[in-house]
């Protein structure tokens, strides 16, 4: 362990006769030390000389907070971590391995169901906390860009890393929720930020400068691929995420910040075995209201907005471009710009120099936008005035192809601003920095579409080496592939886990009624068998001919034709063999079977 690691390290103490957690910083010198009371789930500040001395003890790095099952409460703790790097001087660590510990001694006072249910709510806890990307700092605000933390007053300053987070970012806000009422406990927590941070140091003309990505994944409609689309009556839109690239160079700094989100009105796509089920436009809710608080609040944030909608426009993904359009044209905001653009039709048939196309047609857009620029005496030379919302169905595969484009212009003119590029060079040019910017942006793709989709993004062949490779479409074909299985058979549980772990749904120990066992319908069972047994029917038939071929012609086309009609029949009633979520997601809310039924 270095040294850099000691200096955050918390240590855990309990006593040998459990009925406390005992959290004391091992750095700071404080006597302070937080007390959890197993029994009441009350949480104190004693001093280290109250801690008994056989008490156990054990390291932890960082405290995620608490959270109700089944059988009570549980702390969730940060047990394993690494340094991602420095950010104008702080620390900045990615949290590798987490332990959940019940404050309860025994769960024998539980029913063998509320047992099984326990054990699904702490496997759906661990899920979320093992989907790879949760990044804390102990002494800086990870959740606010840098033109944020520049526009504040002293007294946002002084408060609490808890108190002045943008909740937008925070993934364990719901944990905290029990140490935000008392502001004497915030300094033993620290909000966590789920998405992509790399810190990398380079070279170009002999001139060292610092460079990094920061992804922050909104916790507002989070969810994954299929079952979270569109936007919801307080604007936030699904797989919403906020990208920051960062510039550090002898004491200048430099950031430009990119948003990505799925298209923001009411739609859904629901997993019904199709590879690519046909998208829904709700016909019964005013789409304008959630469509216009999204880009209120989007203007009050960032400024002008530059819409990037990528989507095809033909086929299924037609309609929700014409209703995009029609909606800007509809809202008459003058700070909203809309451009469309077919990506896949104008890359088609590995075209992919034809996305010089849309870098040309936004490039004074960009330059008005600009970014944020302060020099080496803390002075603000720029501010960026405005963001590029860049979407596609999925916000990641085709997204983040443009965001490195348009992220690549923007620290071009940094870099020789800054003086560290020479009037006229190119960053292409530059081909040490330009490999290691080119994977930087490909594992920010990775990590965005792991935490959506299941799977590493698709077209980063082009992202890492700037051309489309036949490797980089198998590798594409066997994502696709992966997707489409979690898609239809493991996402339902996914998205119950994201929605316990942000509360959108709460476990109610006084009244319980488990909504997790739902009994499947008789053709869940029957119809998979029938094909299975009568495709294996028709294989065997195939191997062990008959006396005649027309007997054995007669017995394949009686087996093939069933095996065919029963998996038909099993796509016909698709939405019954997919995993679906299960739990109701709050007090008279709809769960997500029951949203769907309105589109």
């Amino acid at each position: 362990m270095s040294a850099a690691e000691v200096e955050v390290c918390l240590c855990v103490t309990r006593r040998t006769t459990p009925e406390k957690f005992y959290i004391e910083a091992c750095d700071d010198g404080s006597e302070d030390v937080l007390a959890i009371d197993r029994v009441s789930t009350e949480m104190t500040l004693t001093v280290r000389r109250d801690i008994h001395a056989s008490a156990e003890t054990r390291p932890i790095y960082g405290l995620m907070g608490t959270i109700r099952l089944v059988a009570g409460m549980y702390l969730v703790v940060i047990t394993k971590k690494k340094k991602v790097g420095d950010l104008l001087g702080h620390a900045v660590w990615k949290a590798l391995d987490f332990d959940i510990i019940s404050y309860k001694k025994t769960i024998l006072h539980l029913t063998d169901n509320q047992m099984q249910d326990n054990k699904t709510f702490l496997s759906m806890i661990n899920n979320v906390l093992h989907t790879d990307g949760y990044y804390f700092a102990t002494d800086y605000d990870l959740t606010h860009t840098l033109q944020r933390l520049a526009n504040t007053s002293p007294e946002f300053q002084e408060m609490s890393l808890l108190e002045r987070a943008d909740q937008r970012f925070v993934w364990n806000g719901h944990l905290l929720r029990e140490f935000i009422a008392q502001p004497e406990l915030h300094k033993f927590v620290y909000p966590a930020v789920h998405g992509y941070i790399t810190m990398k140091s380079s070279c170009i003309n002999g001139k060292v400068f610092e460079w990094s990505i920061i992804s922050r994944r909104s916790c507002f409609r989070a969810g994954v691929r299929y079952h979270v689309r569109g936007v919801d009556s307080e604007g936030h839109a699904a797989n919403y995420v906020e990208t920051e690239q960062i510039v550090q160079y002898n004491s200048a700094k430099a950031s430009f910040v990119q948003t990505r989100g799925s298209i923001p009105f009411y739609w859904s796509q629901r997993p019904n075995l199709k590879y690519k089920p046909k998208p829904q436009i709700s016909k019964t809710v005013n789409h304008l209201d959630g469509f216009q608080r999204h880009f209120d609040s989007q203007i009050i944030l960032y400024g002008r907005q530059v819409i990037l909608n990528l989507i095809n426009q033909k086929g299924s993904e037609k309609p929700l471009e014409l209703a995009f359009d029609k909606l800007v044209t509809g809202l008459g905001n003058g700070m909203i710009k809309y451009i469309a653009f077919d990506f896949h039709k104008e890359c088609s048939r590995m075209r992919w120099h034809r996305l010089q196309i849309l870098l040309d047609m936004v490039a004074e857009m960009q330059d008005e936008l600009g970014y944020f620029l302060v020099d080496a005496d803390g002075k603000v030379l720029l501010n960026q005035e405005g963001t590029f919302r860049s979407n596609c169905m999925d916000c990641l595969d085709r997204t983040n192809v443009i965001q490195s484009l348009l992220a690549r212009r923007s620290l071009q003119s940094q870099l020789r601003r800054m003086g560290v590029l020479h009037m006229g060079q190119q960053i292409e040019e530059q081909a040490d920095f330009e490999k290691m910017y080119k994977n930087a942006w490909a594992d920010n793709a990775d990590a965005c579409a792991k935490q959506y989709a299941g799977t590493g993004a698709l077209k980063t062949d082009f992202t890492r080496t700037g051309k489309r490779t036949q490797w980089g479409l198998l590798m594409d074909g066997w994502n696709s592939m992966i997707r489409y299985y979690k898609n239809n058979f493991s996402d339902g549980f996914r998205q119950d886990s994201i929605d316990l772990f942000l509360g959108n749904y709460a476990v109610d120990e006084a009244d319980w009624t488990t909504p997790l066992r739902d009994p499947k319908d008789w053709k869940f069972l029957t119809l998979p068998i029938i094909m299975v047994v009568a495709f294996s029917m028709c294989i065997i038939c195939l191997l062990m001919a008959g006396d005649t071929w027309t007997e054995t012609l007669a017995y394949v086309l009686f087996w093939g034709t069933a095996s065919v009609v029963t998996g038909g029949l099993i796509l016909f009633n698709g939405l019954d063999f997919v995993d679906a979520p299960k739990l109701q997601l709050g007090p008279g809310e709809l769960t997500h079977q029951q949203a769907w039924s309105l589109y």
